[in-house]
């Protein structure tokens, strides 16, 4: 069994975080998750997992309430590409929405 855990640094407040498990190349279990940096502190915004036996996606809200949503793949190494390239192409986006909902706690 082999794990693997790293950072990539996507610019001075946003980074990747990802950690999985393989045994032959075969994924066994991972988590992937964008963060920010608001106020020196990392948040984490969405992560994607294989927590509790099944592929799913946290988005995190700023009252850290979590919305958890189920998704199918073919097995966890699907599912990992999957959630590397969204979080790649929609980080923005999840990053604004987050944002925007801690502007609304704090007015």
């Amino acid at each position: 069994m082999r794990e693997f855990d790293f950072v990539v640094e996507m610019n001075p407040f946003d980074r990747y975080r990802q950690r999985h498990l393989s045994i032959k190349g075969k994924i066994i279990k991972f988590t992937a998750q964008y963060e920010t940096n608001i106020g020196g502190q990392w948040l984490p915004v969405v992560r994607y997992d294989t927590a509790h036996g099944f592929f799913h996606r946290d988005v995190m809200h700023p009252n850290k309430r979590r919305e958890k949503i189920s998704i199918e793949a073919a097995d966890f190494n699907e599912a990992l590409t999957f959630a590397r390239e969204d979080i790649k192409r929609s980080w923005q986006n999840y990053k604004a929405a987050f944002i925007k909902e801690m502007n609304r706690y704090e007015n």
